[in-house]
């Protein structure tokens, strides 16, 4: 087995490829937020695949798909792309793909209302993605904090537009 690795690692050498051994670093960042509404109310006002422009003001656009798994979306006037790979009746989760000539850290958001009574709610965002890029622990913890923020504002907005 090691000399068929080696002679894979010799032939691709020879015809121009590059090898490289990833090593990525995965983060997870996990928000959420209380909701003084109920699961369906909330969903109303953040669950369409558009809705990130209200709550985000940012400026998207469906380029394909009706909704469900596999649109996709475009933020930003097109500086990010994004392609729906998961969706419940309350959640919904998409990745970014790989754009050529930049690092790609696998980037997922997940986000879900879910029920605690008939009257309120607690919307969760999940962010994952590889932060190995970064040249060391401080830029790494600096990066997640700024999502954290952007992210928290966010949700605080979704609540905010929900509740009034």
């Amino acid at each position: 087995m090691k000399d068929f690795i080696l002679a894979i690692v010799l032939f691709s050498t020879l015809i121009g490829f590059e090898t490289a051994i990833a090593e990525p670093e995965y983060t997870r960042l996990e928000m959420e937020v209380d909701v003084e509404k109920s699961a369906d109310e909330l969903w109303a006002v953040a669950g369409g695949y558009c809705d990130i422009s209200v709550w985000a003001n940012i400026e998207c656009e469906i380029t394909s798909g009706d909704g469900n798994i596999g649109t996709v979306r475009v933020l930003l006037g097109g500086a990010i792309t994004e392609v729906m790979v998961a969706k419940t009746d309350l959640s919904y989760g998409y990745t970014q793909p790989i754009k050529e000539g930049q690092f790609y850290d696998l980037y997922h958001g997940f986000m879900e209302a879910k029920p605690v009574n008939d009257s309120s709610s607690k919307l969760f965002y999940t962010l994952v993605y590889d932060v190995s890029n970064f040249p060391d622990q401080a830029a790494k913890n600096t990066d997640m904090a700024r999502r954290r923020a952007q992210f928290d504002k966010f949700l605080l907005n979704i609540k905010m537009l929900t509740e009034k």
